[in-house]
Order: structure tokens, then C-alpha cells, then sequence
């Protein structure tokens, strides 16, 4: 027998590997919102070509950034958001001109929150009855979060550039600089 196709038009989240690149001086940064294949915490596995369709219709801009999936905490912009072979790779910017942004980049830097996190609409899917794995195949993209959970607990941030870690840095380029003069 087989399972029903998933078809939603509710509103889901679902926090992945999020594998945060560095967070750079003006707020940039970039990870994994989804990986493809494997199973969350929520028994969702989300297949290749799953956001393709959704992507492109909306492009990076119409994805919105937001905090903790709350549409009244948005953080800023996506500049890059495409499919490759892991999985839904995105790269944004946060505003540090924005308060929450400020707080959250903080505690990005300071390693307290770490993970990302999708809200979408399931277009098509299977759930397997014998696993109860529900494999998505058909995603709407409606905004990536910043969120203190992600559902798959071993996927944490690589590394933060704390300030000064920045000023050292730049100090650094100063020194280079002028030694090359």
C-alpha cells in the first residue's frame, strides 16, 4: 500500500543543520537552513530539488530573515539562497542598524545562538508507513530563521569572529599595510 501524498497548507518550521559560516564585521554570514537526507528530530527528510521550484519564484530577497520563526523579528536580508549538493545553502545579512540585529549578532558571536531554520509550506510528499519518515519533495520557502534550537542538536555553528577577534584582524591588515609601503 502506498502512503499519501503530503499536501499542506499550513504554515511548518523546521530547524536543520545550520552549520554557520563566520560572522563577519558587518553583520554577513552564511550556513545551511536544510540538509537533504537525512532525518530530523521531526522524522522529516527533505529530498534534492525540494526548494528548487519555490527558489526561484521568490529569489533570495522574497525569502524572509527572521528570528525565531516571528514575522514581527525580522533581521535582515538574504542575499544567496540555492540548492547545491548538501542541501538549501543561504547567505545573508543581518542589520546591525536594527536592535534585534545587534543582540543577535552578539549572541551569534558569543556562540549562544547557532542554528537556522525553515518555514515553509509542504507541497508534495510521502510519509513511509513503516518508518514514518515523512520525505519531502515539494517545499514553498516562505523565510529562513536564526534560532537557538535547531532540530538537529549535533548541527552547530563552525566558527564566530568575536570583536576582537575583528580589531586584531584589522590591526593586522594596518601592520601589512604599511610594512608594503
Amino acid at each position: 500500500m502506498e502512503a499519501p501524498v503530503v499536501k499542506s497548507t499550513t504554515h511548518e518550521t523546521k530547524s536543520v543543520a545550520c552549520d554557520l559560516k563566520a560572522v563577519e564585521a558587518d553583520g554577513s554570514f552564511s550556513g545551511y537552513a536544510s540538509r537533504f537526507n537525512v532525518v530530523d528530530l521531526g522524522r522529516d527528510l527533505v529530498l534534492p530539488g525540494a526548494f528548487a521550484e519555490s527558489v526561484s519564484r521568490r529569489g533570495a530577497r522574497g525569502i524572509k530573515m527572521l528570528f525565531q520563526h516571528d514575522p514581527a523579528e525580522p533581521l535582515g536580508v538574504w542575499l544567496e539562497v540555492r540548492e547545491d549538493a548538501h542541501g538549501l545553502f543561504a547567505r545573508g545579512r543581518i542589520l546591525p542598524e536594527v536592535e534585534r540585529g545587534r543582540e543577535v549578532l552578539a549572541l551569534m558571536r558569543a556562540g549562544a545562538i547557532d542554528g537556522l531554520s525553515i518555514g515553509f509550506r509542504a507541497v508534495e510528499g510521502r510519509t513511509d508507513p513503516k518508518s514514518g519518515v515523512r520525505k519531502l519533495s515539494r517545499i514553498d520557502l516562505w523565510e529562513i530563521s536564526v534560532v537557538t534550537f535547531p532540530m538537529l542538536p549535533e548541527a552547530r555553528v563552525s566558527a564566530v569572529k568575536n570583536e576582537s577577534a575583528l580589531h586584531l584582524a584589522a590591526a593586522i591588515r594596518r601592520a601589512a599595510q604599511a610594512f608594503t609601503r
